[in-house]
C-alpha cells in the first residue's frame, strides 16, 4: 500500500541521495550534478514560499519509507494546467505500482480538487517504461522535441505527453 504526502523536511536526505544518484538521473529529463544538502534544503525552501503553484507529494509506503516524489508544478490557474513530474528512487520500487499508484492520486488532486483540465509531462525518449505507465493512466502522447535533451554526451528527443480531465479514469 502507497500514501502521498506532502514533501517534509525530513525527506531531503534521501531526496538528496537519490538526485546524487547518476542512474536514476539519467532516465530523467533534468541533467546530473552533484547536488549538496545545502541546495535541496534551499530548493524545498523555495517550494514553501510557492506552495500556490507547485504541489510536492512524497510517496511513501504504510511504514512511512521513502519511496519517492510526485509534483505538480507551474500550476496555472487562468488556463487550467500543470506539469506533472515522478521519480521512483530505487530499482526495488520500479514496476510494483507505486509510480501508477502516485500518478493517479495526484491527477485525482489537480482534477478534483485544483480545478485543473490539462496536466502534461515530458519524458526521454529511452524511458520505455515510464511511457507505459502514462499510458495506462490515460495520458496521451502529443508530440516529439527532436533532440531536445542532452545525456550522456548526445542529445536525444523527449515526447510530450498530456491528459486532460475528461480523460481521467482513475485505473487504482
Amino acid at each position: 500500500m502507497y500514501l502521498l504526502r506532502e514533501l517534509e523536511r525530513k525527506d531531503l536526505e534521501d531526496i538528496n541521495r537519490w538526485r546524487n544518484d547518476q542512474k536514476l538521473i539519467e532516465q530523467l529529463g533534468a541533467p546530473f550534478r552533484y547536488i549538496n544538502l545545502d541546495v535541496d534544503i534551499m530548493w524545498y525552501e523555495n517550494y514553501l514560499a510557492n506552495r500556490s503553484n507547485n504541489v510536492r507529494c512524497t510517496i511513501v509506503d504504510e511504514k512511512d519509507s521513502f519511496i519517492g516524489l510526485v509534483s505538480l508544478t507551474g500550476i496555472d490557474y487562468l488556463n487550467q494546467s500543470a506539469e506533472l513530474h515522478i521519480m521512483i528512487c530505487d530499482n526495488k520500487n520500479q514496476g510494483n505500482g507505486a509510480g501508477t499508484f502516485a500518478i493517479n492520486a495526484m491527477l485525482k488532486h489537480a482534477f478534483n480538487n485544483l480545478n485543473m483540465q490539462r496536466i502534461e509531462l515530458t519524458v526521454l525518449e529511452s524511458n520505455h517504461r515510464a511511457q507505459e505507465c502514462y499510458k495506462k493512466v490515460g495520458f496521451k502522447q502529443e508530440g516529439v522535441l527532436r533532440n531536445a535533451c542532452y545525456k550522456n554526451g548526445k542529445f536525444v528527443n523527449v515526447y510530450i505527453f498530456s491528459i486532460l480531465k475528461e480523460e481521467f479514469c482513475e485505473t487504482i
